[in-house]
């Protein structure tokens, strides 16, 4: 099997989030991938015939879904960093489909912002549901409890207190949500809505 590979991120300076937070946060993402790969192959190493070998695949596929929700995960949140801050289109598919799902965009940013002061470690998502066309906010735990069915990330907000450490105490995390959206690429976030 092919390894996965670590992406790069053409993120610039950031008004809110400092250079030293996106460096030690993409080292965290490129550990992502990096255990990503080598649990694939530790699991292709194991005789999958002995029966003996069945919890240790077992646990390694558990851990597999955490490396591989975190590797995912940051892709989203970076590329949505990508290529300096633009405006949604107004009047475009995403923004519409945010009005008809939430009545309004300010009401749907109100939410998603609600929901990212979620107590604990995780994400924040808004999530396109192929099954019935609709925008769904929603928090997965860690990396990967929570991630629903059908869905396909179109924001991914990384909570977890590496995030933003070094620019806000996680008292003020209030303050880092401000700053991701202020810096948001939301042509990067339409693409994901296209897909």
């Amino acid at each position: 099997m092919e390894n996965y590979k670590l992406k790069t991120f053409n993120i610039g300076e950031l008004k809110g989030i400092s250079t030293k937070n996106i460096d030690e946060h993409l080292k965290l993402y490129a550990g992502y991938v990096k255990h990503t790969n080598l649990i694939l192959e530790k699991i292709g190493s194991l005789d999958t015939s002995d029966t003996t070998n069945a919890y240790i695949i077992s646990e390694l596929q558990r851990r597999f879904a955490f490396e591989f929700g975190g590797m995912r995960n940051h892709e989203y949140y970076f590329s949505s960093l990508a290529d300096g801050a633009n405006a949604i289109t107004a009047g475009g598919a995403l923004e519409q489909a945010l009005i008809e799902d939430f009545g309004s965009f300010d009401a749907w940013l109100t939410k998603f912002k609600t929901l990212a002061l979620t107590r604990g470690i995780g994400w924040a998502m808004l999530s396109y549901d192929k099954e019935s066309g609709k925008l769904i906010n929603h928090w997965v735990d860690e990396q990967h409890v929570g991630h629903l069915v059908s869905t396909s990330p179109i924001i991914a907000l990384d909570m977890w207190e590496h995030a933003f450490v070094y620019d806000y105490p996680t008292s003020e995390k209030k303050n880092y949500i401000d700053a991701f959206f202020n810096n948001l690429n939301w042509q990067i976030v339409e693409k994901n809505l296209e897909k």
